[in-house]
Parts: structure tokens; C-alpha cells; sequence
């Protein structure tokens, strides 16, 4: 089973904090995703593997450590975007793939219309971003999706998340890891978590 990770930073939970207030505007509102995103990738980076290397200082020669993997960060569209700045921050070097997934009104399954990856991406480290995981089966979808197309090393970054939804993609998906800022503990009668922080993607971009 892939690991919870829940985040108790004091810094992280002070940004969720300001992130729920209704009163919190669009700019600002990116601006914390962002950071909340950096703080999260901190984490979620930490096993990252290593290998030696001998590094030639001014004074001398060193023995260093220096990332082994390549890595992706791959947002969810259209809200995983808010993230991508954050993680991008700490891994400038990082691809960055899309997907764009619906959800078909008559059977009520996500349906792919975008999806764009490094053509790599089996050698790569994935961060999959989507700053809410409330239902599990956007995210669960991204994941089989990620998967056909050879990613093996996934991890799932969320700001909100809820317990239907970490229940979903870690049945489905038991080798992915999730790194959440913060725990919900339910859904309502309409899908959203609560008590949440409203629509993630139409607070990023001001289309509501």
C-alpha cells in the first residue's frame, strides 16, 4: 500500500488556513497554491535516490550527492497547473507533461481529451498534481492513464484531500503515494470536501 503522507508544517497549515477563507482573491489565492505546492514537493521529494559524485570545489575535491532519477511533474487540467510554478521551483530541471480528462455526463467516467508527456516518461519520476482529491476518480484515471503510457514511479500531490478519495486511488493504485497539505473528513450531497476551500480551479483563475 502506497503511503499517506499528511502534512503538519505549521507554515503549510497557516497558508490552508488563508486558502479556505472565502475572502481570499484570485492573486493571492495562486499565490498560496504555489507555495503550498513547493512546501508539499518538499516532502514528497525526500526519497528521492541518490548516487556519488566527486565535485571539484574551489579548494578542492568533494565527495556529493546528486539526484538519480529524471523527473515530471504532470498537472491534472486545468487546476493541477496552479501547482506546477511550486514544484518547478525546487526541480527547475523537471519535464512537465498535461492531462486533460472530463467527465462523461451519461456513464459519469473521466474521459481523456488531453494528455501530452515527456516521451521519457517511463524513465521518469512523476509528480502528478490536482489540488483536490475529493471523489478519488479524476485522480484515479490520471493514474491508469499516466501507467499505459509507462510511467512507473508516481506520486499523487494534493492540497485538499478527502477519505473517498485516498480510499479510491489506493485501491486502485496501492503503489502510488500521496502527499496531502491537509485531511478533510467528508464529502456533501454535491461531491465537494468539506469543510474545503470551495472550487480549486475556479479560485486560481477567477471564473467564479
Amino acid at each position: 500500500m502506497g503511503k499517506l503522507f499528511i502534512s503538519e508544517h505549521p507554515l503549510i497549515q497557516h497558508k490552508i488556513a488563508m486558502l479556505r477563507n472565502r475572502d481570499t482573491g484570485s492573486k493571492e489565492f495562486r499565490e498560496l497554491i504555489e507555495e503550498v505546492a513547493m512546501l508539499l514537493s518538499y516532502e514528497a521529494t525526500r526519497d528521492l535516490p541518490l548516487v556519488d559524485t566527486i565535485i571539484e570545489t574551489p579548494i578542492t575535491k568533494a565527495n556529493c550527492k546528486m539526484i538519480d532519477t529524471k523527473l515530471a511533474i504532470v498537472p491534472i487540467l486545468r487546476a493541477g497547473i496552479g501547482m506546477t510554478d511550486g514544484l518547478l521551483a525546487l526541480m527547475p530541471t523537471a519535464k512537465v507533461g498535461h492531462i486533460g480528462l472530463y467527465r462523461d455526463p451519461k456513464t459519469l467516467l473521466p474521459v481523456e481529451y488531453y494528455c501530452k508527456l515527456p516521451s521519457d516518461i517511463e524513465e521518469r519520476t512523476v509528480f502528478l498534481t490536482d489540488p483536490m482529491l475529493a471523489t478519488g476518480g479524476t485522480a484515479e484515471a490520471a493514474i491508469g492513464f499516466l501507467k499505459e503510457k509507462g510511467a512507473k514511479k508516481i506520486n499523487l500531490l494534493c492540497v485538499l484531500s478527502a477519505p473517498q478519495g485516498v480510499q479510491k486511488v489506493q485501491t486502485m493504485h496501492p503503489d502510488v503515494d500521496i502527499y496531502t497539505a491537509a485531511y478533510d473528513n467528508m464529502l456533501n450531497e454535491h461531491g465537494y470536501i468539506v469543510p474545503g476551500l470551495g472550487d480549486a480551479g475556479d479560485r486560481i483563475f477567477g471564473t467564479k
